[in-house]
Formats: structure tokens, sequence, C-alpha cells
């Protein structure tokens, strides 16, 4: 007779009725997602390129030793940033009045 009694509070609490379903959905549903988020890097399509598969296709990258942060430093500072003008680019909702 206790436990019906118990159980008929816990029914009309709205906390109890609405509030642990919710809790218990989404921290189930975190440890389900965690499942397919390993699938879904764990079965990536990411291939390696190896530079000779690269010299086939036409690739052709630099060597590491080539760039660095000092030669491009060096090519930005040599660029001159106090003269430009702002063009604007056409817009497709414009005519061409040329």
């Amino acid at each position: 007779m206790f436990f019906r009694e118990i159980f008929k509070k816990i029914k009309k609490n709205n906390n109890f009725m609405y509030g642990v379903p919710f809790l218990i959905f989404m921290v189930a549903g975190s440890f389900g997602l965690q499942k397919f988020s390993v699938l879904r890097y764990k079965y990536s399509r990411q291939q390696t390129v190896t530079p000779e598969e690269r010299e086939l296709v036409g690739v052709n990258m630099k060597k590491p030793e080539d760039v660095t942060i000092e030669r491009e430093f060096e090519k930005i500072k040599k660029l001159d940033i106090g003269n430009w003008e702002n063009i604007r680019g056409p817009r497709p909702w414009k005519e061409n009045v040329d």
C-alpha cells in the first residue's frame, strides 16, 4: 500500500515525469553519439598520397626547408600596402553598363 501512494505522488510530479526521462535521454544519447563519432573517424575516406602519386597528377610541392616563416615575412614586407584601390566587383542584380 505504501508503494502505491509513493508511485501516485511521483506520477503527479511534473519534474519526475518529464525531467528525469529527459536527463536519461540526454546522457544515453551522448553515449550513443560517441559510438557513431568513433565510426566516423575510424572509417573515413582519407588516403595518404605518396610523392610519386603527386608527381603523376602534376602537383609540385615545395620542400619544407624552402618555405619558412621568416622568408614569407620578408615577402610580405616587400608588398606595398599603403597604395591600393578598392574595386567593387560586379553585382548579379545590376546591369552591365560599359
